[in-house]
């Protein structure tokens, strides 16, 4: 056995102890940013404290409050995690590295999913073993959720826990080059909610030259509320905790208390003469901008990040087939979520039906949600950053079937996330119930996506053609990649 010193790695805030696995170390529950209590909750990230001698990194920290998430037949703990793990100092981040970084390795940092009111750097997918593996320093982290993070009150400043991810990117520029990493490359990528947060981050002028790069996972740029609907959702926050709709009225609530009231906040009808919800009800939170990111993209924010955008191919189908709804769909259903969805509900009906004959009244209803939760909203983005041409951008496709579920779930919503990962052999995902199904994924797909994410993070090149605004070139990532030139153009076209 060859035993090694645990690394000591110093900060700008104190020195931290890691562990060393294989090769590889990982440091857990470094603070970025100082715990939020109170008031603070409601308050811009501020700088944590310093701390003497050297701090234990070898254990998982506190998460951001939360309520237990489940999704049906599914097991989904190893995305959300395993619920609130209590502490006020979560504002963290956790840091794999190769251990023989000799410096200036390719820096990611990842934002979890979890529809703004859940997961954590807890959850066994983030694991960034395999990143460290391959040369690159992973980040992970995180940010305040639900009402704490997202819930737009007079008084305090709007999308706290997208403040967070920019205070968490300023520690990484200050400190990452301790851990081998170089500031100068760094990658934000992140994954449904993480991934709209990561599109919000592109369009925020105070982020700029933070970071080089940006990954958009089954995110939108077209996702977040506006100010009339985030004030809705506040004033059914305030009236069912009692409170006026006012951040001091919130100051002293205790965490379990603003955790119910988020949980009971799912429903709220959001449409307004203007707009409808980006979110189809899915959550009560999202960002909350009145000009869209795709917008602001479209107006040169961002231009000079590089951007690797995509969904996969059956994003609905994780809404609709743990809970027993995809196989009972019906026409009314399908017209339901497109009038959720769209001001021309019926040619939106209607031009899937003609580009997808045969489909069941489950895959239509899949298709059209999952395009408007993340679809339309990606191609959007993809679009205006595009259209700048400063850097690059790059489409995939992601359309492998898990057959969990009886062959149910298909290429849904996370399905992705343990290629990108390298995780795809982990025993938790794998069986009836877990995500990857019982089956063996292909060989090689795991280390196809997960190798294009770490070409992309190290020269900005995936390994296929750019999108432009013209040929649209998608990578279609199954058992075989195919590269495909405006994959879904008529239904791209409906949405415009």
């Amino acid at each position: 056995m060859n035993h090694h010193p645990d690394p000591v790695v110093t900060t700008a805030q104190g020195a931290v102890r890691g562990l060393r696995r294989g090769d590889a170390t990982a440091f857990l529950n470094i603070p970025y940013a100082a715990a939020p209590r109170g008031a603070g909750r409601f308050a811009p990230p501020r700088p944590h404290e310093p701390w003497d001698g050297v701090r234990d990194a070898t254990v998982p920290g506190p998460n951001a409050p939360q309520s237990e998430r489940g999704l049906g037949d599914i097991d989904m703990s190893p995305y959300f995690g395993d619920g609130w793990s209590r502490g006020a100092d979560y504002l963290t981040v956790n840091v794999w590295a190769p251990a023989a970084a000799n410096g200036d390795q390719p820096v990611m940092v990842f934002v979890h999913g979890g529809a703004f009111v859940a997961g954590s750097t807890r959850a066994a997918l983030y694991d960034g073993s395999a990143f460290a593996r391959d040369g690159v320093v992973l980040v992970t982290l995180n940010y305040r959720l639900g009402i704490a993070g997202f819930l737009d009150l007079p008084g305090a400043p709007a999308n706290r826990g997208l403040l967070d991810v920019v205070a968490a990117l300023r520690w990484v520029k200050e400190n990452i080059a301790a851990f081998g990493g170089d500031p100068r490359n760094v990658t934000l990528f992140g994954q449904s909610a993480g991934a709209t947060l990561v599109g919000g981050v592109l369009a925020t002028p105070e982020a700029a030259g933070l970071f080089r790069r940006a990954i958009v996972q089954s995110g939108s740029g077209l996702g977040a509320f506006t100010t009339e609907q985030a004030a809705r959702v506040a004033r059914a926050a305030a009236a069912s905790l009692g409170v006026e709709p006012h951040a001091d009225a919130f100051a002293d609530i205790p965490d379990e208390r603003l955790v119910e009231a988020a949980s009971r906040l799912t429903g709220i009808d959001l449409r307004t003469e203007t707009h409808h919800d980006p979110l189809i009800g899915l959550s009560p939170f999202s960002l909350v901008l009145d000009t869209q990111p795709a917008e602001s993209v479209a107006a040169g924010l961002g231009a000079d990040v590089d951007l690797l955008i995509g969904t996969n191919a059956e994003e609905g189908n994780l809404y609709l087939v743990p809970v027993g709804t995809y196989a009972t769909s019906t026409a009314e259903d399908v017209d339901d979520v497109a009038a959720r969805s769209h001001p021309h509900a019926a040619r939106l009906v209607e031009t899937y039906r003609r580009t997808r004959p045969g489909a069941s009244y489950g895959e239509l209803r899949s298709a059209i949600m999952g395009d408007a939760l993340f679809g339309a909203g990606s191609r959007a983005l993809a679009e205006a950053h595009a259209a700048q041409a400063r850097s690059a951008t790059y489409a995939y496709e992601f359309a492998w079937r898990s057959q969990a579920l009886d062959g149910q779930l298909g290429a849904a919503h996370a399905v992705e996330l343990p290629f990108v990962f390298d995780l795809a052999r982990s025993a938790r995902l794998r069986g009836a119930n877990a995500l990857l199904g019982p089956d063996e994924p292909p060989a090689g797909l795991a280390a196809g996506v997960h190798g294009a994410w770490v070409r992309f993070a190290r020269t900005g090149d995936p390994g296929w053609d750019p999108y432009d605004t013209e040929r649209r070139s998608t990578l279609r990532m199954d058992a075989e990649w195919t590269q495909v030139d405006d994959p879904r153009g008529r239904e791209r076209q409906v949405w415009r």
